[in-house]
């Protein structure tokens, strides 16, 4: 023992002196069966210890590093903000801050935290913070593309008139532009009426030029007729001389007015016997119509557009009041027109009806129109020949388009096509943020109420401690589950999802104008999912078929293989290339999704002529004795019986007899004994009527106008 004290004491003296000899005793006199194991302890021993480091590094655990959430925090914030980063509820933070000298009972969602305790409820909830950046947000530069402003007066040059001839439905305008230009339109719209707007240049005898557009008189093409009037110089308004002003010559009169285009009558089928133009122009007056014989400034002009007769006096009407409009364009400069009409071709694509307004367009201009833009490849006129160039007022077929914009979309020429997708991108950003505007807006307003709905919720409870009023909201709440209903409901009621295709833009949107007419949702809900330009797609019917919905085409095809697979999902098919016959059989369908309604069918009638007992074993039965008049009474049907106005019962009969017979039926003019169950109390002069209720289909309340 006194031996190992000095070797301790030793080994102690040798320590302040140095440690090697130390690490040397200390190796010899343990007993190791391994040099490598000696070896490594005495590294150990002779190291530099680090700060912070563990000498027993044996028994060191490894931590597993957890990825806390980061909230982002800032000076000053509330209770509820505070929790909102957090995706936590406004007692979580109240939770967070026990055990604090924070007041909770005095804490409400607007109160204010001091930083210390916004850190110290973020640290106690096992997340880590961060510090919210104040960055600004760095505005898009507009790369818009505008019209240039006015050109010099000096450099302007006459151009010919751009005439839009409008009325109502089958008065004659397509025929009055046939004879103008000696062809055959009218044969190639279906139903023999016009459903495009058509654009068509017509040089006269005398050798004016005037570009004519021919729009639709049917009253689902009323947007059609608002884009031609707004593209248009003059009017020509065609009245059938042996019809009246209609509904779409009086909205043709109004689209005229507001676009502040000059009109011209054209009083058409003055060749017919029952022809009469001063009714027509008498009437006109009622809209503000004044023609030049009872001292306006509107010409009139009796035309007969099927046999020719005084259409020169028209051309020159409409030349007379062009050179008093001194119409004049710059012909020079970058290209400036609007979209008269815009379809998908076959060969072509995306194909544009345009009128050009300012400049030349050529071969090869660059385009910019709404949220689209095109390289001119070609050029087409009316009759399908390629030009090389179209100046002002000048209609044309553009082809070339990367996306089909919108019919009634404006078009601008720009030096590159760098520069068109640089603007066509900022018109997508632009809408892009308008409709998120919109979307934050709504938002808004939802989390408004939601808050509202919140605080009138704890409005009771303010006067209670926290813990009371998460016990209370506890209770409240596991009620409303309880009773929450399951969120995989079916849908309830009737709806009709329908897919829209049409073979131009105009024809599209004069059927979703239709769509959004509807106004018996009450009945049946019409739902829209898809709507487009060109044939009947793959993808349409696989649409159709997960929705349970329809497929409604105008002027559009679908090939074999489409229909075989529409037939084959039970996709209901329907393609039409008159726009009426499409409204009535989508009418039809729409009915077709109704109940039957109960229709009562009345079967005979009989009159009470007197009253009197019969005896059935111990009890006494009150019997009618009644005359049929009309029809028959059977038995097997239901009964009313009338007095005065009033009807008095309604049922089935215990006995119908005829003598002593009991029988089925009674015709007419035979009499015979009823009584009822339940005691009726029938008197002399009575009606007694008998009925069968009938299943009536049931018609939709939906009507489009026409």
């Amino acid at each position: 023992m006194n031996v190992m004290s000095s070797v301790m004491r030793g080994a102690r003296r040798l320590v302040h002196v140095d440690p090697f000899p130390l690490a040397s005793l200390l190796s010899l006199s343990r007993r190791s069966p391994a040099p490598f194991l000696t070896c490594q302890q005495t590294r150990k021993l002779a190291s530099k210890q680090v700060k912070g480091q563990r000498k027993d590094q044996k028994n060191q655990k490894v931590k597993v590093k957890v990825d806390k959430q980061e909230v982002e925090i800032r000076q000053k914030m509330t209770v509820a903000a505070l929790a909102a980063a957090m995706n936590k509820d406004f007692d979580h933070v109240l939770e967070a801050l026990l055990n604090t000298p924070v007041d909770l009972d005095a804490l409400t969602p607007d109160s204010v935290l001091d930083e210390r305790w916004i850190k110290e409820a973020v640290t106690r909830s096992g997340m880590k913070f961060r510090w919210a950046k104040l960055s600004e947000s760095r505005e898009r530069a507009n790369r818009d593309v505008l019209p240039r402003p006015p050109a010099d007066p000096s450099q302007l040059m006459p151009r010919p008139p751009v005439v839009t001839i409008m009325g109502h439905v089958d008065h004659g305008k397509t025929t009055l532009l046939d004879s103008l230009r000696k062809s055959q339109i009218v044969s190639t719209e279906a139903g023999g009426i016009t459903q495009h707007i058509g654009a068509f240049l017509v040089q006269l005898p005398t050798g004016e030029r005037i570009t004519f557009l021919d729009t639709p008189g049917h009253a689902a093409f009323s947007s059609m007729r608002a884009r031609g009037a707004n593209a248009t110089d003059i009017v020509v308004l065609v009245v059938a001389a042996d019809d009246c002003v209609m509904n779409q010559t009086v909205e043709s009169i109004q689209h005229a007015r507001r676009a502040n285009v000059p009109m011209i009558v054209a009083v058409n089928k003055c060749d017919k016997p029952q022809a009469d133009p001063q009714r027509v122009k008498q009437e006109l007056l009622a809209h503000d119509v004044v023609c030049e014989e009872f001292g306006g400034d509107v010409q009139a002009i009796h035309v007969s557009a099927l046999k020719g007769d005084n259409l020169l006096a028209l051309a020159e009407a409409t030349v007379a009041l062009a050179e008093v409009l001194e119409l004049k364009a710059e012909p020079s400069g970058a290209v400036e027109g609007l979209i008269i009409e815009s379809r998908t071709d076959r060969g072509k694509g995306p194909v544009t009806t345009a009128i050009v307004q300012r400049g030349t367009l050529r071969r090869g201009c660059v385009l910019v129109a709404g949220r689209s833009w095109a390289k001119v490849r070609f050029l087409f006129d009316e009759n399908g020949r390629v030009v090389a160039e179209a100046g002002p007022s000048a209609a044309v077929e553009v082809v070339g388009w990367k996306e089909l914009p919108s019919a009634g979309d404006v078009f601008l020429e720009v030096e590159s096509e760098q520069r068109a997708r640089e603007a066509v991108e900022w018109r997508s950003y632009a809408e892009e943020q308008q409709k998120l505007t919109e979307e934050q807006d709504a938002i808004g307003l939802k989390q408004q109420l939601h808050l509202d709905q919140y605080r009138k919720q704890r409005e009771g409870l303010t006067h209670l401690s926290w813990r009371q009023r998460k016990a209370a909201l506890y209770r409240e709440n596991r009620k409303q589950f309880a009773v929450r209903p399951s969120e995989k409901t079916q849908r309830e009621g009737r709806s009709l999802p329908l897919i829209i295709k049409g073979d131009v833009d105009g024809s599209v949107e004069a059927i979703l104008n239709l769509l959004d007419s509807y106004d018996a949702q009450q009945q049946c809900e019409l739902e829209l999912l898809h709507f487009g330009i060109g044939d009947i797609s793959e993808n349409d019917v696989n649409m159709a078929q997960t929705f349970s919905g329809s497929i409604y085409g105008f002027n559009v095809a679908a090939s074999r293989p489409i229909q075989q697979l529409a037939a084959r999902h039970g996709v209901p098919l329907r393609l039409h290339s008159i726009i009426y016959k499409l409204v009535d059989e989508l009418k039809a369908e729409l009915s077709s999704k109704l109940p039957p309604l109960l229709h009562q069918h009345i079967v005979g009638e009989a009159t009470v002529l007197a009253m009197f007992d019969v005896s059935v074993g111990k009890k006494k039965v009150p019997v009618a004795g009644c005359r049929v008049q009309k029809g028959q009474l059977d038995r097997r049907l239901q009964f009313r019986l009338v007095r005065g106005r009033d009807t008095v019962w309604e049922g089935s009969l215990a006995a119908l007899k005829h003598h002593r017979d009991d029988v089925q039926t009674v015709k007419a003019g035979m009499d015979c004994g009823l009584s009822a169950d339940g005691g009726v109390d029938f008197r002399p002069g009575d009606v007694i009527i008998c009925y069968e209720e009938r299943d009536a289909p049931q018609i939709t309340s939906w009507d489009p106008g026409f």
